[in-house]
């Protein structure tokens, strides 16, 4: 699904940031120190992450609009990563007032944005808003999850396990013509021996992204 082609694009963005910001407002710092459902990572590494990115994509939005490209990160992947590791443990306060102020500050961005705009360029996977939208709607829902407190992967909407399964079309195994079957809806790719899976759209999304899921099949390749 391209968000672009729907009459409110930014309206998923939103509701994705309600459910994340809703999950973090009362967080206290036992809470902040748990593990999260993405192995090595505390609760803290998702929030300080989310934060981040959202502060790194409002940079790639505000500075496309004015015609102007800018990295993702100053300092690329090691500097990510270090802020990451830096911020992770955090007071539980601190660390909900930055996620909530990062993408309240995105999403005015991306308000911000015409429909002549989505095809203007970013450095975020030399890409363009368009897909800068999509990547965002991704982060805010999938790690929405990983915080492993309430929301599980059964929330996600039709569209976004669709928009999800073909982004990470790169993950299916060479040599295989990956069939996912689920009562609401098909999903195909690669050539190769049928392996068909099935069970919900989402707990098939879920596997395919690496998350927890009651289906099971081959290793996947990495994603993309």
């Amino acid at each position: 699904m391209a968000l672009t082609g729907t009459a409110d694009a930014a309206e998923p963005i939103r509701t994705a940031a309600d459910q994340l910001l809703g999950l973090v407002a009362d967080l206290d710092d036992p809470t902040a120190r748990a593990d999260s459902a993405l192995p090595g990572w505390s609760r803290g590494h998702v929030i300080t992450h989310l934060a981040n990115f959202s502060e790194a994509m409002t940079r790639q939005v505000d500075e496309a609009l004015q015609g102007r490209l800018i990295e993702v990160y100053d300092g690329g992947r090691p500097a990510r990563d270090a802020a990451i590791e830096a911020g992770a443990d955090r007071p539980a306060t601190e660390l909900a007032a930055h996620v909530t102020q990062a993408v309240t500050t995105l999403l005015t961005s991306w308000d911000k944005v015409s429909e002549d705009d989505w095809d203007r360029p970013i450095l975020h996977r030399n890409s363009n808003l368009a897909a800068g939208l999509e990547a965002t709607w991704r982060e805010l829902t999938i790690h929405t999850t990983d915080l492993d407190l309430g929301v599980t992967p059964a929330s996600w909407p039709t569209d976004f396990c669709l928009h999800l399964l073909d982004f990470l079309r790169a993950r299916t195994p060479e040599g295989t013509h990956l069939i996912l079957q689920s009562p609401t809806a098909a999903w195909e790719n690669g050539t190769g021996q049928d392996l068909v899976l099935t069970g919900t759209l989402p707990d098939l999304t879920a596997w395919y992204a690496g998350r927890p899921s009651p289906v099971t099949g081959p290793e996947l390749l990495p994603w993309p």
